[in-house]
């Protein structure tokens, strides 16, 4: 169907659709769960808010699910890899986003403010902590992490989870949040009436503003930063070994693609414009294109990343000649075809199916909506 170094490279895409869609939807859930206990003033305020979400969340959730089994099935290396490196971020990941099902279950059972509280506070923990863990791993992968194989093509991890907590990898988790936090808010205000639609605009606002200056600053930081480029020639359809090629790292390599590819460009420039358009559009109170906008922002931001390190997936500080790459960390042709012809199949249904069900699903709610079908709901 296609040779072995168009797969490595469809997956690639394939993949970065996936790290998007999941960003775009269950974005918006976590962007959401940390605002509940910040701007809903009020019980039913919160709930409104919860029930915004609620339709939703749990399938939104599976496009993480997929981008790992993903990971897993193409780029194997890296799978193993990064859970030798970042396993008690993920550990934590995991664990926080236990909390968003829980809170949503058991803030009700018992009609108690504390209780409540309590719950609301759980459902903010699982809203914030993973767009700021997700944001670090990004970072890291930039600076590049302390890994490197033996003789027996075992992976040994020589880093500790403190060093991750890194300056630049902290401005990227701080960007992340905001980012998420802004897709939320903007969810919220083209969901919601009222007070919590105002509210939910001028948080918009400035966290689309946070994400556009620390977007700005991390791009000149990351000029200055060392980057990594192959300084030997692959044999693009060989069998995967990460260790048979030559790395070069210096400082500004991760600009060369935009140097070398021109239309990369588009990917910082949409994130600027989806910022920009983002603030505007919430001032406005043009909710609907004010999402669109943030979509455009979340995407913009991911692909300049992508773009900036490919072909590299996971590059290696310690011995450069043994990072990642999309030519040289993947699984076999047949897994690659076979996988393809299953995405081919599935992923358009499953993206129509959820088009389908967001339609359906589609409108304001507010605290009437509540009061009327208040046993029926979160």
């Amino acid at each position: 169907m296609f040779d072995y170094e168009l797969l490595r490279l469809i997956w690639w895409m394939l993949i970065g659709v996936l790290i998007i869609a999941f960003a775009i939807t269950d974005g918006f859930d976590m962007g959401v769960a940390t605002l509940v206990p910040i701007i809903g003033n009020t019980e039913a305020q919160r709930r409104v808010m919860i029930n915004t979400v609620a339709p939703h969340w749990d399938g939104n959730q599976v496009w993480l699910v997929t981008a790992g089994g993903a990971i897993f099935a193409a780029w194997p290396q890296v799978y193993a890899t990064a859970f030798s490196g970042f396993y008690i971020a993920m550990i934590l990941t995991l664990a926080v986003l236990w909390l968003r099902p829980l809170a949503f279950d058991f803030r009700s059972k018992m009609e108690d403010s504390l209780w409540k509280n309590t719950w609301d506070w759980a459902l903010c923990i699982s809203g914030f902590v993973p767009p700021i863990i997700f944001g670090v791993a990004f970072g890291n992968l930039l600076q590049g992490v302390p890994f490197r194989f033996d003789e027996l093509m075992m992976i040994h991890y020589e880093g500790s989870f403190w060093e991750l907590l890194n300056p630049f990898a902290l401005l990227c988790g701080v960007m992340s949040l905001a980012m998420f936090t802004a897709h939320g808010a903007i969810w919220l205000q083209m969901k919601t009436r009222r007070e919590l639609h105002r509210k939910s605009g001028m948080v918009a606002i400035l966290c689309a503003l946070l994400v556009l200056v620390l977007f700005v600053i991390a791009g000149f930081w990351i000029q200055s930063m060392n980057g990594y480029s192959i300084s030997s020639v692959l044999d693009m359809d060989a069998v995967s070994d990460p260790t048979k090629k030559t790395v070069a790292v210096a400082a500004g390599s991760w600009m060369h693609n935009f140097e070398q590819y021109h239309f990369m460009w588009i990917a910082p420039c949409l994130a600027v414009a989806g910022a920009l358009l983002t603030m505007v559009s919430a001032w406005l109170e043009r909710g609907g294109m004010a999402f669109f906008c943030s979509v455009l922002m979340i995407a913009g931001i991911i692909l300049t990343a992508g773009f900036s390190m490919f072909p590299f997936i996971m590059p290696s500080d310690l011995l450069p000649a043994h990072s990642l790459t999309l030519w040289d960390a993947t699984s076999s042709y047949n897994t690659l075809s076979v996988m393809a012809i299953v995405a081919c199949i599935f992923v358009p249904i499953v993206l129509l199916y959820t088009i389908w069900c967001y339609s359906r699903m589609f409108g304001r709610i507010d605290e009437q909506f509540i009061e009327d079908n208040t046993h029926s709901l979160y």
